[in-house]
């Protein structure tokens, strides 16, 4: 396969198109391999703009992970916008990479990550831009082998017509496997063709080829059973946990981007998994058990990658930040060791059980003090026993007011509109809790000039969460319910001017149900909205409902079900979902009786502080719980070889 550049046939089109500086790579920390001094080639992908993938820790940690090996290449290639698909398309240009601009077609293996499921047809036109065949069965040993990763391929059966395997979990150890694997198939002299090596992949346990498994469905649309059609494929597929993070200290040299993304930073994962236990959050569940970084090896990567990058602003990235057991001296520590070089430091959010004014006051000491976001999920209390976000009013109260008083001015709250058992009050009760906000923080303050930002986002049911079960809100309702909000909001003359508002309406979370709880006749759907002209469907701008329906219209009736089936239904305890056969850890009777618990409003504490819940993760994947205290400071020293001196 040639792996020739493509560059010159593209500089050709650059000039015609927006922002051209997105294709022509050469970033600060990129890598660039002598091809044929390479025997395993990996093209990483992240289905989006570049300005939306550049900054994925995900792939940038695979990217550098691969490259460290010798005899590894990997490159990146990231979706096009539809101005240059269309001159590739008339000038014969295939999907190239960003870092030599080597065909798709010509790798090994053609990895794409997924945090959510909407990039699905960004995918199909990568495949079709790359001259790769859509469908699996279709491909030869010459064709790259399709690996989908990521949060959304916990459920990957919708494309699993167009992917030849999935990895769930933690990819750095995976992808190193997949490599290996690689590399001894073509070393034996491809035997057995790419039968063979997915097979060999999907021996290990690890790697889930959906071509390798039937589906079998009931009379009424439900799943039967899924089953292996070949010997010594397992019957569930096990996702995989990276222990000890300090173990793996990546990225250690973070790309550094041409032209603007929606990151401007570097960027450390302090920790990994969550076991706060809210009942909606996909990302909380799949990712345990909880595995912290050390203080000292947050301050190593903090140090290396600031020399690396010349950012002047480090996240301090996890699903909560502020829960860190050292968060207090890991932002103490940074704000000290950086303050000459006014290195700003932030959390991407902050719980509100978890803040604390010195925390805050350290996030901002070397940078410029922005607003601060709570995640309060749920407007009233009652719906936050249920999706288990135990956080009273008061506390959110205290917690701003001790904000305001303090000399911030601006507070951004974030609510899910469509939550199991939510009512129209339930929802109303989120414009009470801003007018308190304001009205408390204009009496600590002694001032009107603050504001308090409510964000909206439509509730959609994850697999492998207790809400796997639940039922979604319809466009109808999720769109009368903020209506009504809306209208309550702008017509308090008193506070009402002082509260922004912004929501989503309850069409894209529909489409995104249909597909992250979607089973393989999902699959046709997909292909219609792609071949209709869909691209981009995470952007508002490209996205459009009436395509999805009309093409779900066209395609769902022929196998007996439709948007509503895999949306507003709600599912019974004996159903077998399209994704029970890949195992998260999470044992599904305990996800089951937590969704009991939602209906009767228990919360459930953090397993991190109390004894086990018995979930199923640590045993069933032979992980623990790795946190703190060290005892150790983050000392304001430079780091030189690796190492504190």
């Amino acid at each position: 396969m040639s792996a020739e550049s493509v560059f010159p046939q593209l500089e050709a089109l650059l000039p015609h198109v927006q922002k051209p500086i997105q294709y022509v790579g050469g970033e600060l920390n990129s890598t660039v391999k002598k091809w044929d001094e390479c025997d395993v080639r990996w093209a990483l992908m992240y289905p989006d703009a570049y300005e939306v993938g550049l900054p994925n820790q995900g792939v940038m940690i695979l990217y550098e992970v691969l490259n460290e090996r010798e005899g590894v290449l990997a490159e990146r290639t990231y979706s096009v916008w539809p101005d240059l698909e269309e001159l590739m398309r008339e000038h014969d240009v295939p999907q190239f990479t960003v870092d030599s601009h080597r065909p798709v077609s010509a790798f090994d293996v053609f990895g794409l990550s997924f945090s959510t499921e909407l990039g699905y047809t960004n995918m199909l036109t990568a495949l079709d831009l790359a001259g790769i065949p859509l469908e699996a069965a279709r491909r030869t040993e010459d064709h790259p082998v399709v690996v989908a990763g990521g949060h959304a391929a916990f459920n990957p059966e919708p494309i699993a017509d167009f992917i030849d395997c999935a990895v769930i979990g933690d990819g750095e150890q995976a992808v190193l496997e997949i490599t290996e694997i690689v590399r001894g198939w073509k070393a034996e002299g491809r035997p057995g063709g790419r039968e063979e090596l997915l097979l060999r992949l999907a021996r290990t346990g690890g790697v889930y080829v959906p071509g390798f498994y039937d589906v079998e469905y009931l009379p009424d649309g439900r799943i039967g059973r899924v089953v292996p059609n070949r010997s010594g494929v397992p019957w569930r597929v096990s996702k995989h946990t990276v222990m000890d993070l300090d173990e793996w200290p990546y990225p250690k040299q973070p790309l550094v981007p041409l032209a603007e993304t929606v990151h401007e930073r570097m960027s450390v994962e302090i920790f990994r998994g969550c076991t706060r236990g809210c009942r909606f959050c996909q990302a909380g569940m799949i990712t345990r058990p909880v595995r912290e970084r050390s203080i000292t090896g947050i301050g190593e990567m903090v140090e290396k990658g600031l020399k690396a990058t010349g950012f002047e602003e480090v996240g301090l990235l996890s699903l909560s930040s502020a829960d860190h057991t050292e968060i207090g001296d890991i932002a103490k520590g940074l704000a000290d060791r950086y303050e000459e070089d006014k290195i700003g430091l932030s959390l991407p959010s902050t719980r509100v059980d978890a803040f604390n004014i010195d925390l805050a006051n350290e996030l901002t000491r070397n940078g410029r003090r922005s607003g601060l976001t709570f995640a309060p999920e749920g407007g009233s209390e009652r719906i936050r026993k249920v999706i288990n976000k135990m956080v009273s009013e008061e506390d959110l109260i205290r917690t701003v007011a001790t904000a305001y008083g303090n000399g911030w001015r601006q507070v951004k709250l974030y609510f899910m509109c469509g939550l199991p058992t939510e009512t129209d009050e339930d929802v109303l009760q989120i414009g009470d809790m801003a007018v308190n906000v304001i009205a408390k923080g204009r009496e600590v303050s002694k001032s009107n000039d603050i504001r308090c930002t409510v964000s909206i986002g439509g509730f959609v049911p994850k697999p492998h969460t207790p809400f796997q079960w639940a039922p979604q809100l319809s466009v109808e309702e999720t769109d009368a319910r903020l209506e009504k909000l809306r209208d309550k909001i702008r017509g308090d003359k008193k506070y009402g001017r002082s509260i922004g508002f912004r929501y989503h309406d309850g069409k894209p979370g529909i489409v995104e149900g249909l597909l992250s709880r979607g089973d393989r006749r999902v699959g046709a759907v997909i292909r219609a909205v792609y071949e209709d002209g869909g691209r981009f469907d995470g952007w508002r701008e490209h996205f459009s409902y009436e395509r999805w329906m009309r093409c779900a219209e066209k395609t769902l009736p022929d196998v007996g079900v439709d948007v509503d089936w895999y949306t507003t239904r709600e599912r019974t305890y004996e159903e077998v979902l399209p994704w029970d056969h890949l195992d998260s850890g999470l044992d599904k009777d305990w996800l089951w009786e937590d969704w009991q618990d939602a209906l009767d409003e228990t919360e459930v504490e953090d397993c991190r502080w109390t004894p086990c819940f018995d979930c199923g993760v640590c045993p069933q994947m032979d992980t623990s719980i790795q946190i703190g205290p060290t005892g150790k400071k983050l000392l304001p020293l430079t780091v030189v070889g690796g190492g504190e001196s």
